[in-house]
C-alpha cells in the first residue's frame, strides 16, 4: 500500500502513552503514514516518563497543564489548541485511545473539520455517567462520531452494537495496553529498573507485598479515606505483608493518603514509578488492589489477583473469567476481600492466578494498523 496519508495520534496522559506507544511504533516503522505525535500534556510529568520508557519524542507538545484546573477549564484550553494544531498541520486520520478529555476533545475538534476519529479501546460501559467520572461521559460520545472503533473484547463490541453503531465500523483487536506490558515484561527479564533503595529494602525484606493504586476522581473525599482505612487495616492485622503505593501526584489524593497512611512500617508511600519500575514491581507483587481501568487488564497477564477498589466497573471481562474481585469502596468489604486471598480462603488466590487474561494477546497494535489500511483502501 502507498498511501502517504498523515495520521495524528494525540495523547494526554501517562495511561493513554503507554497504550498508544506499541500503536505510535507500529505505524512510525510503517512507511505508508506520515506519523505525528502529539502530547498535549494534561498529566506532563507522568505522560513525559511513559514516552521515555518506550523512546517515544513527541512532534508537539502543547503543555495545557495548569495547576488544579476544572474539567472545564481543561477542555476549553484543548479545544483552542487542537484546533490550531488540526488547521496548521491538516491530517487525513487522527488516533486517539481511552476516554480522557483530551481524547472527547481531540475527537470533536476532527468532527467539527470533518477529519476521521479512529478510537482505540472504544465500547468500554459501565452505564452509570458518574461512575468513572467524567470517562463513561467522555468515551459515549467519542462513540457517536468515531469513524472507525477499536475494540478490546468482543463484549465491548457488543455494547457498540447495541447503541446503533454499524458492526462494519467496530474491530475487535485486543487491548494495546497488553502489547505494551508484554514489551517491557519481556525486556525486563534481561535488564530490570534501577529501584529507589526503600522499594529494594522492601523487596529484601518481605516475601509477599500488596501493591496499590488508587487516584479515581469519582474515589477523591470519602472513597479515598474509606481506601486507607483498609489499607490501615490490613496493615495491622498482617504485619509481615508490606504495602506499597505509589502515590499519584494529585494534591487531592496526596492530601488524604500521606496523612492517614505515613509512618507505618509495612506500608510504603512512594512517588509515582516509571512504567518500567511499575511492571516490575507488579510481577513480585502478590495481590494487586487498584481503581485503575489499564491495571484491570494488566494484572491478569501477570498471574496476579486483583482487587477493584470502585463500585462499578466497565472492565466486566475481567470479573466473569474470574481474574479479579469488585471491592467498592467500603472498607471492611475491601479488607475481607483481602484477607480471603492472603489466606488463599478456599483456594481462591490460585483460581484467580490461574484466570486466563480476557483482555487481548499482544497483537492489538498490529491489527489496528491493518484495520486503518484496509479503511484507506476502501476510500479509493
Amino acid at each position: 500500500m502507498n498511501t502517504n496519508k498523515k495520521i495524528a495520534i494525540i495523547v494526554g496522559t501517562r495511561p493513554e502513552a503507554i497504550k498508544m506507544a506499541p500503536v505510535i511504533h507500529a505505524f512510525q516503522n510503517n512507511s505508508s503514514f506520515q506519523t505525528i505525535v502529539i502530547s498535549t500534556g494534561q498529566h506532563y510529568e507522568m505522560l513525559s516518563q511513559a514516552f521515555q520508557d518506550f523512546c517515544i519524542s513527541p512532534d508537539i507538545n502543547l503543555n495545557i497543564m495548569t495547576h488544579n484546573q476544572s474539567l472545564a477549564q481543561l477542555s476549553s484550553i484543548l479545544l483552542n489548541k487542537i484546533d490550531e494544531f488540526l488547521a496548521k498541520e491538516q491530517p487525513d486520520i487522527i488516533l486517539v485511545q481511552g476516554d480522557t478529555n483530551t481524547v472527547l476533545v481531540s475527537g470533536l475538534c476532527a468532527f467539527y473539520r470533518k477529519i476521521p476519529c479512529m478510537h482505540v479501546e472504544a465500547g468500554l460501559r459501565s452505564y452509570n455517567l458518574y461512575s468513572p467520572f467524567p470517562e463513561e461521559f467522555n468515551r459515549r460520545v467519542i462513540s457517536l462520531f468515531a469513524e472507525l472503533h477499536f475494540t478490546p473484547t468482543l463484549l465491548a463490541a457488543e455494547a457498540l452494537k447495541k447503541e446503533g453503531i454499524p458492526p462494519q465500523k467496530i474491530v475487535v483487536t485486543g487491548n494495546t495496553g497488553i502489547d505494551a506490558l508484554l514489551w517491557i515484561s519481556k525486556d525486563l527479564e534481561k535488564t530490570p529498573p534501577l529501584l529507589p533503595e526503600a522499594l529494594s529494602h522492601v523487596l529484601d525484606r518481605y516475601p509477599r507485598f500488596l501493591l496499590v493504586t488508587s487516584h479515581r476522581r469519582e474515589n477523591l473525599g470519602n472513597g479515598l479515606h474509606s481506601i486507607c482505612s483498609a489499607l490501615v487495616k490490613i496493615a495491622h492485622q498482617y504485619p509481615d505483608i508490606a504495602i506499597i503505593y505509589p502515590v499519584h501526584l494529585n494534591p487531592n489524593v496526596q492530601n488524604i493518603v500521606y496523612p492517614m497512611l505515613k509512618g507505618y512500617h509495612n506500608i510504603i508511600l512512594t512517588p509515582p514509578l516509571s512504567y518500567r519500575q511499575f511492571i516490575y514491581i507488579m510481577k513480585k507483587s502478590y495481590i494487586i488492589l487498584t481503581d485503575s481501568g489499564g491495571i484491570q487488564e494488566e494484572a491478569p497477564a501477570l498471574n496476579k489477583p486483583v482487587i477493584v477498589m470502585r463500585d462499578v466497573t466497565e472492565r466486566v471481562e475481567g470479573i466473569e473469567a474470574g481474574c479479579s474481585l469488585l471491592a467498592g469502596t467500603d472498607s471492611e468489604e475491601i479488607f475481607q476481600k483481602a484477607s480471603d486471598l492472603i489466606k488463599n480462603k478456599n483456594n481462591i488466590y490460585i483460581k484467580m492466578a490461574n484466570s486466563k487474561n480476557p483482555y487481548g494477546d499482544g497483537q492489538a497494535s498490529h491489527k489496528i494498523l491493518s484495520a486503518i489500511c484496509k479503511y484507506i483502501e476502501g476510500e479509493k
